[in-house]
């Protein structure tokens, strides 16, 4: 077996944190506080995803290029999965309540259904439900 995991630590620079922690908050996501300061914040995802929201400052601590504008340009898309149909669109919905830009539309593949929206940095997030059994047909 290969290389493998256990967890994962998705890192994105953002403009305001305390902007930034309080639309993921409206969409329902939680914060580890033992992991939060004026800088930084430990976004809970899952038991073993996390996205580390950093202030632009701290995160080019980590680089040696440059931040990327993700408003003009896309690095990356964070896709999760989600529990149904439903709630991708509850998630979605909730984003853009909370100031998201809808990245593009729904779409029904049958057997998945995704949906995303652009956070208030422009970082980009995709929900995905697949049903398996669809699959196995």
């Amino acid at each position: 077996m290969g290389l493998r995991a256990e967890k994962i630590f998705v890192n994105l620079p953002v403009k305001d944190l305390n902007k930034s922690i309080a639309f993921f908050t409206e969409i329902g996501f939680e914060f580890n506080a033992q992991f939060t300061d004026e800088t930084a914040t430990c976004m809970i995802i899952s038991d073993n995803i996390f996205a580390m929201l950093l202030v632009e400052d701290k995160f080019k601590s980590f680089i040696r290029k440059e931040i990327s504008d993700a408003s003009t340009s896309t690095e990356v898309i964070v896709a999760l999965s989600a529990n149904s149909k439903e709630q991708v669109n509850e998630i979605v919905n909730k984003a853009l309540a909370a100031g998201a830009a809808e990245s593009k539309d729904p779409i029904d593949h049958g057997f998945m259904y995704e949906w995303g929206f652009q956070d208030i940095d422009g970082h980009l997030w995709e929900f995905v439900y697949m049903d398996e059994s669809a699959l196995n047909q």
